[in-house]
């Protein structure tokens, strides 16, 4: 064996460890994570079909989630979903993922987040194919370990019920 060293991970620094994760074939890959994203997503929400607009998720000692479903069609349905590390939600909400399911598909495929801008945004060439699959990967491999993490956190979702009875 090599006396190859691994780079230290800091706090803070998620985003560098998932380039370390370099599947051969990320395209069959992307479709397994967003198959899996899919899976721990309604996991997570179990009644996400049913709410309108937001729903709140709570877990007890730790930082709220927000869920606000963005565009609603017959076979998909576009959410953002996001913590909140302060009392008034407008402060601080991250990593604002925002998440395009494929209701017939059973797919969840990131759009964006916080800190990455959408695939159409960042290529506008799309012979670019190698750097839009590497950049799809990064954000939906980071959707799925962030998932992870909610769901051992046993969230409750429930609608904010200030617009679901305007809606």
């Amino acid at each position: 064996m090599g006396n190859r060293q691994r780079p230290r991970l800091l706090p803070g620094k998620l985003t560098s460890a998932m380039s370390f994760v370099n599947p051969v074939n990320k395209s069959i890959c992307l479709e397994q994570v967003c198959e899996s994203n899919y899976q721990k997503l309604f996991k997570l929400i179990p009644g996400l079909m049913a709410f309108k607009e937001t729903a709140t998720g709570f877990a007890p000692q730790h930082s709220t989630l927000h869920l606000e479903i963005i565009e609603r069609t017959s076979h998909t349905m576009t959410v953002e979903l996001s913590h909140c590390f302060n009392k008034n939600k407008d402060e601080y909400l991250a990593p604002a993922v925002k998440i395009r399911v494929y209701l017939d598909a059973q797919l969840a495929e990131v759009l964006s987040d916080h800190v990455r801008a959408s695939v159409t945004q960042v290529f506008k060439d799309p012979g670019l194919s190698i750097e839009i699959m590497n950049y799809k990967w990064r954000l939906n491999y980071f959707l799925q370990k962030w998932l992870d993490h909610c769901l051992k956190k046993d969230y409750l979702f429930s609608a904010d019920a200030a617009k679901e009875a305007l809606a």
